[in-house]
């Protein structure tokens, strides 16, 4: 999708894929769907957002996600997981090129097994097997109602958000610390309470520890 935002494709541009074999997460990770188990979308967004408050883009869309998969009662875990318990329904990811932010959406729906990594899918919560173009309308249209507003986005966010007030540890690339999850300030980033101060916490993996 990227090369297509680089060829001028409109803002607004979604792509479906019916299975993953080389899917992409933070930090390189990967991972695989079969054919027909999950939702995997991305979209083509050009937001009016200074770089530094883009993490808004993903807050939305993993509001979206949440919102289209409500019947399982997703949680939303910062900075772009969606879970169901403890384990992950779904994932969030944005790449970023020039004016582009193309944000890719994986939820699990039909499996017959447990997903990997601790996974779960929808219809192991709800029972039955679960309408992915449903699904995939209900997010978009969530996303359409949200879009632009993003002090409503950077509100629900913080509202929905189950790291808030927990004790998580924060790993970056350079540095791991431990602290309570305070907030998420008005440009979608975590501040996380270290008893000295309050660490604003941009780009990480955060772990919750109860």
């Amino acid at each position: 999708m990227l090369d297509e935002a680089r060829r001028g494709a409109p803002e607004g541009t979604v792509a479906v894929a019916d299975h993953q074999t080389a899917g992409r997460g933070r930090l390189s990770r990967t991972w695989e769907a079969p054919a027909g188990a999950s939702l995997l979308t991305s979209i083509l967004l050009r937001p009016d957002l200074a770089p530094d408050r883009r993490h808004l883009v993903t807050a939305a869309v993993a509001l979206a996600g949440a919102i289209a998969i409500a019947v399982a009662e997703p949680q939303l875990k910062w900075p772009n997981d969606l879970l169901i318990g403890s384990r992950k329904v779904a994932g969030v990811l944005a790449e970023v090129d020039g004016d582009a932010v193309v944000v890719g959406i994986g939820i699990n729906l039909n499996w017959d097994g447990d997903p990997p990594a601790n996974g779960i899918a929808v219809n192991q919560v709800v029972g039955h097997a679960v309408d992915r173009d449903a699904v995939l309308d209900a997010l978009l249209a969530a996303l359409d109602e949200r879009y632009g507003n993003w002090a409503d986005v950077a509100s629900e966010y913080r509202s929905s958000c189950s790291t808030l007030h927990r004790a998580v540890r924060v790993e970056m690339a350079d540095e791991t610390f431990t602290g309570v999850a305070a907030d998420v300030s008005d440009d979608g980033h975590l501040l996380v309470d270290v008893g000295s101060c309050l660490r604003t916490v941009s780009a990480a993996d955060v772990v919750h520890l109860r």
